[in-house]
């Protein structure tokens, strides 16, 4: 096995009580390098078709890439399961110390199966693994259960991965708390955790990252470095982190206001760096080994949430537990994002939640409970629903709880008009009438609308040039092969498993140069391009076999029918047309057929035809 990886999977069964170490072929570290890759081929060959995502079959897996650990700069790790909201392969990424604390004890990744009959929690210790109790944690809140384990084995330097309450009660948007201020968000991994009984994993590890040529790869890291000095884009997000795009969304027409109705909010500032640095920053933070150091650690020093311990308020939570609420008071909407973490709640998909209830209450389809006033702009509604979710109590608690897409369904009467999902994943904070490329990027993107899986949004209204030429923001000429081809980089160096902010400043050459050195096998930069294009392609065949097919390919009703009232782009919507378009451009590029499935040519140019499986 190349140097960079530590050789071996650990594969652990619940029901079982089984655990085993599987070594890592070396035909899947060629062909898949790490992270993204891994576990797409690691899903699509061991989960059975069709298997539900709460079921004790389906696989959790926690995974590194081969430069995690190491000195390499702003590297992560990420979650892969069935996600329990969309039905799609999802893949949830988390800096912090956990990742590399799976290298340190021995693993290229920890593949999780089966469920306990009871509530437990995984000690993994180097090559100790017990499965122990965790009745007695049950019920705890994502960071408290941090903080008891820790104490429990007396090792406040162990790192821990855990879920709160909404994860215990399989809300279909629970997230991963991986140590504090980090989090695997998106597609509902918290809730497969909670179906295992699974409470929290702790990790101690005490092996080094072998290195296969240590000049040839601090020669590298230095180069990585100076990337990162050189990226203006990296320079602000030292500065403000992703607040600073608040002002740039509204001032494009991007923002979400009152469930995406609008793309402007007046009080757009209030919610951005400027707001959050007056009123909560601190000092700075990062994870380990990142230079960025994008984390605005704060607090809240006055008024009715004073006291709440806060990370910076992300871009998007800003965005969708803020504007799209219409809630412009920023201690407020850190309270609520803090609310989120501590439950067990990904921000983003419950601010979307609650922005459908509100704007479903205002049409008169639900009704608020009597001590409290489901409307926008409201922080008492949207602590209630927070905490209602988590706990799936009552009528809303239930109904929200499954996402937005299964309460419209339930709710009827018009309420899908005005339910903004992709494939059943809550839009991001990036509403598209005015870029149809990212509209195109949200209607593809592998686990459902999503923004990290190509962003195409700073050609068509940054003004970036794409290969030396401008790009027209409404038009559809060209925009497939932009977002396919940041989709193949992108599942690339996600199998790294690299940090998208970092991402903005290593250069592709400059990764190939540091796994190249780690590993000892030559590589160029365009062995991201192909290595994303065979992933993609199979998170393709997955989904397609899971029964998501090419009419999910489109995007909600709110985009399609309604024209933005205000902005730069007032008046502009992605018609129905618009969709068919830019979906048969798509394809076209990605040599698919008109029903978005890949050809016999397209998987035997990638080698998945007839490929080699993984089994044990």
């Amino acid at each position: 096995m190349a140097k960079g990886y530590m050789g071996k999977f650990l594969f652990i069964n619940l029901s079982k009580e089984k655990v085993q170490e599987i070594a890592l072929p070396d035909w899947m570290a060629q062909q898949y390098i790490g992270g993204k890759g891994f576990g797409a081929k690691l899903l699509y060959d061991l989960l059975p078709a069709g298997t539900e995502p709460f079921a004790p079959e389906n696989l959790l897996m926690f995974l590194p890439g081969p430069l995690t650990g190491t000195t390499a700069p702003s590297m992560r790790a990420c979650a892969v399961t069935k996600s329990p909201l969309t039905g799609t392969f999802l893949d949830s990424y988390f800096g912090g110390h956990f990742g590399p604390e799976i290298k340190y004890a021995g693993y290229d990744g920890l593949v999780i199966t089966g469920k306990a009959a009871h509530p437990v929690y995984l000690w993994i210790d180097d090559d100790n693994v017990e499965i122990k109790p965790a009745s007695q944690l049950w019920g705890q809140d994502a960071l408290e259960v941090n903080a008891a384990i820790k104490k429990e084995l007396d090792d406040d330097t162990a790192k821990v991965v855990s879920i709160g309450p909404a994860g215990e009660n399989k809300v279909r948007y629970a997230l991963i708390n991986c140590e504090y201020n980090r989090q695997a968000g998106r597609g509902g991994a918290g809730a497969v955790m909670g179906s295992k009984n699974l409470k929290a994993v702790a990790l101690r590890g005490s092996q080094p990252v072998a290195i296969e040529n240590t000049e040839a790869f601090k020669s590298a890291v230095k180069k990585a470095n100076a990337d990162l000095e050189a990226s203006p884009d990296v320079q602000a997000l030292v500065e403000t982190g992703t607040a600073s795009a608040v002002p740039f969304a509204n001032e494009t027409g991007l923002l979400p206001h009152r469930n995406y109705k609008d793309g402007t909010y007046e009080n757009a500032n209030k919610l951005s760096d400027s707001g959050q640095s007056k009123h909560l920053w601190l000092k700075s933070a990062a994870c380990m080994g990142c230079p960025i150091r994008c984390s605005k650690m704060g607090v809240v020093r006055s008024g009715k949430y004073a006291g709440t311990v806060s990370d910076i308020v992300e871009y998007e939570s800003a965005g969708l537990m803020g504007s799209n609420l219409a809630i412009d008071d920023i201690k407020a909407v850190a309270y609520l994002v803090k609310l989120c973490d501590r439950l067990g709640l990904d921000s983003m998909s419950a601010g979307s939640s609650i922005g459908f209830a509100m704007e479903a209450c205002e049409n008169g389809l639900i009704e608020s409970p009597h001590d409290v006033k489901i409307e926008f702009g409201s922080v008492d509604a949207a602590e209630y629903l927070i905490k209602a979710i988590a706990s799936r109590e009552g009528f809303l608690g239930q109904l929200l709880a499954e996402g937005v897409k299964r309460a419209a369904e339930k709710l009827a009467g018009g309420a899908e008009e005005f339910a903004v999902h992709v494939k059943g994943l809550e839009s991001p904070a990036w509403g598209p009438r005015g870029v149809p490329g990212m509209g195109l990027a949200l209607m593809t993107a592998d686990r459902g609308g999503c923004h990290q899986r190509g962003f195409p949004v700073a050609y068509e209204a940054g003004g970036e040039k794409w290969n030396g030429k401008p790009v027209e923001p409404l038009g559809l000429e060209g925009k497939a092969e932009i977002v396919a081809q940041l989709q193949n980089y992108l599942a690339g160096t996600d199998t790294l498993v690299k940090c998208d902010f970092g991402g903005f400043g290593v250069q592709p050459a400059t990764y190939a140069e540091l796994l190249t050195a780690a590993t000892g096998h030559s590589v160029d930069e365009s062995l991201f391009d192909e290595v994303g294009e065979r992933i993609w392609n199979l998170t393709r065949l997955f989904n397609l076999r899971e029964g998501i097919d090419y009419t999910q390919d489109r995007l909600p009703s709110r985009f399609v029918n309604e024209p933005l009232p205000s902005g730069p782009q007032k008046g502009h919507r992605i018609t129905e047309d618009d969709i068919k378009c830019l979906r048969s451009d798509y394809y076209k590029v990605r040599g698919w057929d008109e029903k978005g499935t890949p050809t016999d040519e397209t998987l035997n140019r990638l080698g998945l035809q007839n490929n080699e499986s993984f089994s044990f």
